[in-house]
């Protein structure tokens, strides 16, 4: 009988694309979503999902996501209450006695003392393993997609990308490759995975400035970066909560000093193919790159 796979997150970068990989797999796929209604352009990606809200506000509502799931993709929103929210799910996969739970983590969250963000999803980590539940962490890189998200309109716009990275190269990732890895160890033998980390990356370590040449030869148009102070990037976020601000400022820093340069095989020892390249990204994601 084919298992039933939740994934958690599944309208967000990574949720969605896995919700896509899963497609093709004799698998369940149970998608957690804060919207059903919002939740159904998943249908284009999977037509048999099956959705299940997921309001970390009413637990009655994880209970019924998880009642009778084999296996959990587990990701938290990036919220100053990822923590609890993370403890919250844990809780209810270890509630359902499911079999496997493969966390969404980040680049770096081993380190000590690290960034904010690296401290909030380690202590996730720390309470999985510590849950007794067979368990896999993927630590990925940046995405590439954020350069659609965040800088999409500025690229748009203005044919530039406003960063405060100077010239530091990071190892960005394509969320497909994320995702199809997540896909690999979720239909996988679980105990070949049990208590294992993964650090995800790209093929190669990319300057902000490459990055804007790859986007502007698929976009056909100049693409420029320009680096900008880290106050002008601070000023650039106000409205935004403070926590956030400076959890994206020790996150810049660490990309500006080259500490997240690294390369790593892990996604093709994986997958069995080789991580997408910038190029790749680009070509495919052109559209999200042309003036209106």
């Amino acid at each position: 009988m084919p298992e039933t796979i939740l994934v958690t997150g599944a309208t967000g970068n990574v949720g969605s694309e896995l919700v896509r990989a899963l497609s093709n797999r004799d698998v369940h796929v149970r998608a957690g979503v804060h919207s059903v209604i919002k939740g159904d352009r998943l249908r284009h990606l999977n037509p048999d999902v099956q959705l299940v809200e997921l309001d970390f506000e009413r637990p009655e509502t994880l209970t019924v996501a998880f009642t009778g799931v084999d296996r959990v993709f587990l990701v938290t929103p990036f919220t100053d209450t990822q923590v609890q929210m993370g403890q919250q799910l844990i809780d209810a996969a270890k509630a359902a006695r499911v079999k496997q739970v493969v966390r969404l983590s980040v680049m770096g969250a081993e380190a000590e003392p690290g960034i904010q963000l690296g401290r909030w999803h380690r202590e996730v980590e720390r309470y999985l393993a510590q849950s007794g539940l067979p368990y896999a962490i993927l630590r990925p890189n940046s995405f590439l997609q954020n350069f659609i998200n965040y800088q999409g309109e500025s690229i748009r716009q203005q044919g530039a990308i406003y960063q405060p990275l100077g010239e530091g190269r990071i190892s960005y990732i394509d969320v497909f490759d994320i995702a199809e890895v997540a896909a690999a160890i979720l239909t996988d033998d679980i105990p070949k995975h049990h208590g294992r980390a993964y650090a995800l990356t790209g093929p190669q370590a990319l300057s902000t400035q490459e990055v804007a040449a790859a986007i502007g030869q698929a976009a056909g148009r100049p693409v420029q970066y320009v680096d900008v102070p880290e106050e002008t990037a601070r000023q650039a976020m106000q409205g935004a909560p403070q926590w956030m601000i400076d959890s994206m400022m020790e996150l810049h820093a660490l990309g500006r000093a080259g500490h997240a340069a690294g390369i790593t095989p892990d996604v093709e020892r994986l997958t069995g193919r080789r991580p997408r390249t910038v190029q790749e990204f680009a070509q495919e994601n052109r559209a999200a790159f042309l003036p209106a």
